[in-house]
Formats: C-alpha cells, sequence, structure tokens
C-alpha cells in the first residue's frame, strides 16, 4: 500500500497546544470543564470605592454604573465592566458544543483559557476535510471565543487548519463574512448562533474551491516578492510601497526581519513547503504569512501569540494576506 506525500513531513506541533488541554473524546460537559481548566464561574459584585477626602476619611461609595468580575475559584479580579454586561460563563462555551458533538459529529478537540480566564476557547473539527494536490490536507474547525473584559465579542468562527504545519486560516473570503459576533451588550443566544452558522458553514466547498486554486496558481519570483513587500512592508491602505518609507527605522527593521522570515518559510524551510500544492505556488505564499503568524511571529509569549494569530493582529496579516493571494487568480 502507497503511502502519501503528507506522511513524509513532520507535522508541527499546534500554536494553541501549550496553551488550552487536548479533550477526551466523548464525555460530559464536566469532565471537559476540568480538564479545560474552564471548571469555575464568573462571579459580578458591586464597584465600591474609599474617599480620604477632609472630614470624610474612610467613607465608602458605589459606582452603580460598574461591576467587577473575578473568578469564583480563586477571587482572582478580571475586570470592570458596565453594569449592563452580559457575562457568558466558560461552561456556556463548552456546552454550545453539545449537541454539535452528540448529533452533528463534531468532535471537540481542544478549550483553554487566556490571560489567566479574561478571555476563554473551544475548538471542534467539524469532519469536512479536503486534500489539495500533493495530499496537503486542510480540515474543517468551528472556534468559539469570547472574553470577560471587553477585548472580545463572543464570536463563533468556521476555521481551517492546514494539517502538515497546524497553521490556522478564518473561513471568510470578505470581511462581512464567516464569524458570527454576539457583543456583550447582548444575551448569547446559542441556537440563533448556531442557526446563522449553518449558513457559514455550507460555505465550505466555495471556500475550498479557492483553495484549490490558489494552488493551482503558479507564482512567479517577483510576484512572491511584490505579494510579501506589499503585505509586510506597505502600511495598512497604502497604495504604493513607496509610501512605507515615512515609517519608523524601527519599523523598518522589524518588518525587515519578518519579511526575511517568511520569505525563508515560502522558500523551503516552511512545514509543507515543498509539497506540490505549495511549492512556487499562491497557496504557498499564503502558507508562509499563516505559518509566520501562528509559529514563527515575535511575541511575549506562546499565549499572546495566539491571542494574537486568532483574535488581534496576526489574525488581520492572515486575512489581508488570503485577499491578497485571491488576487492573484482573480
Amino acid at each position: 500500500m502507497s503511502l502519501s506525500v503528507a506522511s513524509f513531513v513532520p507535522v508541527s506541533p499546534a500554536p494553541w497546544q501549550d496553551v488550552g488541554q487536548r479533550l477526551p473524546a466523548k464525555q460530559s460537559i464536566e469532565t471537559w470543564a476540568r480538564a479545560a481548566g474552564m471548571d469555575w464561574r464568573i462571579c459580578e459584585a458591586p464597584v465600591n470605592f474609599m474617599s480620604d477626602q477632609a472630614g470624610n476619611l474612610g467613607a465608602i461609595h458605589s459606582f452603580d454604573e460598574h461591576k467587577v468580575l473575578f473568578r469564583s475559584d480563586s477571587q482572582l479580579p478580571l475586570s470592570v465592566v458596565g453594569a449592563r454586561y452580559q457575562v457568558v460563563q466558560p461552561r456556556e462555551v463548552l456546552e454550545f458544543y453539545r449537541d454539535l458533538t452528540e448529533v452533528a459529529g463534531y468532535e471537540l478537540e481542544t478549550a483553554g483559557v487566556l490571560k489567566e480566564g479574561r478571555k476563554f476557547w473551544a475548538l471542534a473539527r467539524t469532519g469536512k476535510s479536503l486534500a489539495l494536490k500533493g495530499d496537503d490536507l486542510v480540515n474543517g474547525y468551528l472556534l468559539l471565543a469570547t472574553s470577560c473584559d471587553g477585548t472580545l465579542a463572543t464570536t463563533a468562527t468556521p476555521t481551517t487548519i492546514r494539517v502538515v504545519c497546524q497553521n490556522s486560516l478564518n473561513m471568510a473570503l470578505r470581511q462581512a463574512e464567516g464569524a458570527i459576533r454576539v457583543p456583550h451588550n447582548t444575551r448569547f443566544d446559542a441556537q440563533a448562533v448556531k442557526q446563522q452558522l449553518g449558513v457559514a458553514v455550507s460555505q465550505w466547498d466555495g471556500f475550498m474551491y479557492r483553495m484549490k486554486t490558489l494552488a493551482e496558481r503558479k507564482v512567479k519570483n517577483h510576484e512572491a516578492m511584490n505579494y510579501f513587500l506589499r503585505l509586510l512592508c506597505e502600511p495598512e491602505g497604502s497604495a504604493s510601497i513607496g509610501s512605507a518609507a515615512s515609517t519608523s527605522s524601527a519599523t523598518s527593521l522589524i518588518n525587515e526581519r519578518a519579511l526575511k522570515q517568511v520569505q525563508a518559510l515560502y522558500d523551503g524551510q516552511g512545514r509543507g513547503a515543498e509539497l506540490a500544492a505549495a511549492k512556487g505556488t499562491a497557496w504557498g505564499l499564503l502558507s508562509a504569512v499563516t505559518e509566520f503568524v501562528d509559529h514563527e511571529r515575535r511575541a511575549r509569549s506562546r499565549e499572546y501569540r495566539l491571542d494574537s494569530a486568532w483574535f488581534g493582529q496576526g489574525a488581520n496579516l492572515k486575512q489581508r494576506a488570503l485577499t491578497q493571494a485571491l488576487q492573484l487568480v482573480a
């Protein structure tokens, strides 16, 4: 029996491996919560303060328009939010997947917390999968994440993960597509979100068709250089590379370092860079950027890198990389 090409390529560890916890299959919500370090609640308390004005020393006052959120297990304060802030509990994030795993064929794989519990998330495989040419396997996932410090709405994101390097990419061809966001001034309705996601997840075939076109699009050396220069060295929204000259020397140095790293990943140092789908193709350009963001980009810690790659500047960079790659096949 023949072996696939991908089987000869060492698979990179997932960037969330050291941040989250692998979950045992087909277990109770309680078991998953314990395994993921999410077996606690977000509690609320009024905001009080002590004044020290002359003649009024030690008087306690309340600030009714805000409340403190803290962990039930450690009493660790997490944030101060407005009185109307709608809390989503860690258990609710796991509970979201209950019927998806029981009747829809999803497999909840990993979950965890970021920044001591200020953000928490869970990642489930949907069962969708596709091999690009050369057995470059891409799997479909659903990421659900939220925060209790106002930095992230409760967000459900259809995501693809390239198996050979564990790079993640939001499954959105346009900014308005893909993720479903519920702001914290609105009650989180899990069933309503799942209904909206039905449309997004059904876009899998269209999205992967476009990834196939990227794998078929051969790229010349000057096209690859221009792609990386536009992506990494132009200010966002700039019309020309020359406008980058106005940036500071420190920023230029960082961009130059990033440019060299991502070029090296594309030129063969990246995991899976020599696979037929990636070698010298637009898919290879995009994969080099996603690997850079998920694994190589400088960050204070792996936790901060993951936070950026999924929810911050790294996620924005990957979205821009996808947009630019698709322009090559337009």
